[in-house]
């Protein structure tokens, strides 16, 4: 491999420095991008294919702890849809297993296959990180993180209740160093904790029948302040209360509003714009959810789109995993971690014949459809919750292409889907330009990776060629090239190198005072010794607070 390269010919496709199909040369250097090289560069021809950033995802789940428990739970899965090791030309090639999780190597290998470069596990329990950490260890090509979970901690609601925020924010800071996450996660803020209490939904954001009577608001409020006091690359990420309720739209505004002027990012939205409950029908809420995202520039967020097909729901929303267990009948696995955050997991199908998956499938598309701004709405399927990360490519055509979502509408169950924008008509079909800011430009900017989702000087040399093709779906699946670092990973379609990936994690500062409290409380409650809690020092420096993108 050389360490120099000239990608010639190509449509690049670079929105962040306002490219937009123009034909020019990418060259590379020792694994960044450089304005120019001498002549003599060795020469890669993209003559009439379409040159992008590497995908990144910003929320999935991959390597957490109940991510290795979904995998023991899917044995069927591993026998069906084994992963042969990949005819490499360099490094030791590895087997695997595939299915809706599947086992490091293959995760990395399919995710490189598909032209993605990064990616960030979106819910990780700090007593159990070092467990991810072994598992990114695992992974190779892919540049991988994750977040810390947060909004059902203890210690954390006790510092809130007694009105410490500055104590709150010193500990969340603590928190993310010593797991060695990269942002701040709320799932279902004080829902675990209403749980215990066999309190199943949220009535609303001011409910306090949890720990301490600390009300998701003040949960979500003290953690945003946090990551906004902190300069976090990263706003805090946030799953909000009653995922998969009918009528949670509700719920999920009133949360946008309580944070209205702070920086935060809301994930999975499809899960949270349900109209109707209450004896009325299911309907969707995503016109009135996307007008006030439309309108909020300081927010942003993931859709978590639902495909047809095999899934597998992981969430540290327990609470949802057993309805959707006893809904469904499907067998299924709870874990709970230090008692502050669970994990359900049920293996799942979503079926275009029934009419609730019918309903989640439209209400997604809506939300892409009808957003302003995809430089704050990026595309997730919260793999592998609403479908495996495997389907972007099937996504990325349905946004692309407004014949085939028409027709694809027309064969789903029809029975929730009156007065849907969809149903109506929405005319709008993504570009190539946009598709790159929503899977690459946008994710980058949203997370504060200043070295990534763009082809100017100075960016890692993350780069995907793909071949055009009239079918988005076959254009996406089968990139003909892919660089990791400047390295190319694969070539012709086919997976040839295997380079280790990087960390991507924060490490903020705190008032070492609050550590004396926390230490007394591990000695009092913890099952882990205070000293021993923190992973070991990972080999990647961390990205700088105060990165904005």
């Amino acid at each position: 491999m050389t360490d120099r390269l000239r990608i010639v010919g190509g449509a690049v496709y670079d929105p962040a420095n306002d490219v937009d199909g123009d034909v020019r040369d990418i060259c590379i250097q020792d694994g960044r991008i450089v304005a120019s090289l001498n002549d003599d560069a060795p020469r890669l021809d993209a003559r009439g294919m379409v040159v992008m950033p590497g995908g990144i995802d910003i929320h999935a789940h991959v390597a957490s702890s109940s991510v290795n428990h979904g995998r023991r739970l899917l044995s069927d899965e591993h026998t069906a849809d084994p992963a042969p090791a990949p005819p490499q030309l360099d490094g030791e090639p590895r087997s695997g297993t595939g299915g809706t999780i599947p086992s490091t190597f293959t995760t990395a290998y399919r995710y490189a296959g598909l032209g993605y470069t990064t990616v960030f596990d979106a819910a990780v329990a700090a007593a159990s990180a070092r467990d991810t950490h072994a598992q990114f260890d695992d992974t190779p090509i892919i540049d991988a993180g994750f977040y810390v979970l947060m909004g059902n901690d203890a210690y954390l609601l006790q510092q809130i209740a007694a009105g410490e925020r500055d104590r709150a924010r010193d500990y969340a800071a603590w928190l993310l160093g010593a797991s060695g996450a990269y942002a701040i996660k709320i799932v279902n803020p004080a829902g675990v904790e209403m749980w215990k209490r066999n309190v199943r939904t949220v009535n609303g954001i001011d409910d306090t029948a949890g720990f301490a009577n600390v009300a998701p608001r003040a949960i979500m409020e003290t953690l945003a302040d946090a990551a906004n006091a902190l300069a976090l690359p990263h706003p805090v990420h946030i799953h909000c209360n009653n995922l998969g309720v009918a009528g949670n739209v509700a719920t999920t505004l009133d949360s946008m509003r309580a944070l209205s002027g702070r920086r935060a990012h809301f994930t999975h939205l499809q899960f949270h714009s349900y109209a109707g409950g209450n004896g009325k029908p299911w309907m969707s809420g995503a016109k009135e959810l996307i007008a006030y995202v439309n309108t909020h520039s300081e927010m942003t967020a993931d859709v978590g789109q639902v495909m047809f097909g095999p899934a597998t729901t992981v969430t540290a929303d327990g609470a949802v995993e057993y309805l959707l267990h006893a809904s469904s009948g499907r067998r299924w696995v709870n874990v709970d971690t230090e008692l502050e955050t669970g994990c359900g997991i049920v293996p799942y199908e979503y079926r275009d014949s029934a009419a609730v998956a019918a309903l989640q499938w439209v209400v997604g598309l809506e939300l892409f459809l009808l957003s302003t701004d995809p430089w704050r709405v990026v595309l997730s399927t919260d793999h592998p919750n609403g479908g495996t990360f495997t389907s972007y490519p099937e996504l990325i055509r349905l946004l692309m292409d407004r014949a085939y979502r028409d027709d694809r509408l027309k064969s789903v169950n029809q029975k929730l889907l009156a007065n849907t924008a969809l149903a109506d008509g929405i005319t709008r079909e993504y570009s190539l330009r946009e598709i790159a800011i929503i899977t690459r430009a946008g994710p980058a900017r949203q997370l504060g990776l200043t070295n990534k989702g763009h082809l100017g000087a100075g960016a890692d040399a993350d780069i995907t060629i793909y071949a055009r093709d009239a079918n988005a779906a076959t254009m996406f699946s089968t990139p003909r090239y892919v660089l990791k670092g400047g390295t190319l990973v694969v070539e012709e379609g086919q997976l040839r190198r295997t380079p280790a990936a990087h960390r991507l994690h924060v490490r903020p500062p705190f008032d070492d005072v609050m550590t004396h409290d926390l230490a007394r409380w591990f000695e009092r409650y913890g099952t882990v010794d205070f000293a021993n809690f923190p992973t070991a020092p990972l080999r990647d420096a961390p990205v700088p607070t105060g990165a904005r993108g």
